[in-house]
């Protein structure tokens, strides 16, 4: 699902090259729960958003589900983020002024679902998440927990390849965060294949397999 072989983002800060991710290589295969942790700085968002395809690597390969995606263009990378990736973010990512059931349903109308089938999609997808009670509420009518709830419902009413989670439990309380927890666990148990983006070790030791990074080197948590 996905390899990252020797990949390396380097930033220019004045005359000196800082190596954000350093020959970082990393396999990950269809339907495992993998967790990366690593504390601020490490090099752990640049991570995720070249496996999220937000940015690209400045050295080394990255192909996801099968598909090689270091020389794509901006237009394609936005097409396998739509169609491949189910994105969960740590403050929602939410519009305000949406239901819970719009919410879910805005990147079925950006892959241009046909609005029953869309219907269905949605409703379902609340269902997983157990809110098909709140789909008519607006975020601000909602606890935090719901909230994550819904943006992951959101990224399952898409039927991605890959849930991409960074810090899906950071704006929560801590009973709350076990229970977006318990729900990863259920998408996990389903077949579905999940990397948790976390400095939380709590949480990336919930995951099959921990990945550790640090300075932008990449390294398995032997269990």
């Amino acid at each position: 699902m996905i390899q990252l072989q020797d990949v390396s983002k380097i930033y220019q800060m004045g005359e000196e090259q800082v190596y954000a991710l350093k020959k970082a290589t990393l396999h990950i295969r269809k339907g495992e729960f993998v967790s990366i942790v690593g504390p601020s700085g490490s090099g752990k968002s640049t991570m995720m958003n070249i496996i999220g395809c937000l940015d690209c690597a400045d050295e080394g390969q990255y192909c996801l589900d099968g598909q090689p995606i270091q020389n794509y263009s901006e237009k394609e990378l936005a097409k396998v983020r739509n169609q491949k990736i189910g994105f969960i973010f740590q403050n929602f990512n939410l519009l305000p002024k949406l239901s819970a059931a719009e919410n879910v349903a805005l990147p079925l109308i950006y892959q241009r679902v046909p609005a029953a089938k869309r219907q269905e999609r949605v409703k379902w997808a609340l269902e997983q998440v157990r809110l098909k009670d709140r789909m008519d509420h607006k975020p601000s009518q909602l606890s935090g927990g719901q909230q994550q709830r819904v943006a992951i419902a959101r990224a399952l009413a898409s039927r991605p390849a890959l849930f991409l989670a960074d810090e899906p439990t950071g704006a929560l309380d801590s009973r709350t965060s076990k229970e977006i927890m318990e729900l990863f666990h259920i998408l996990h148990e389903q077949g579905n294949t999940i990397v948790i983006i976390t400095h939380d070790e709590d949480v990336a030791d919930q995951a099959e397999r921990k990945i550790r990074i640090l300075d932008g080197q990449v390294s398995e948590v032997v269990r």
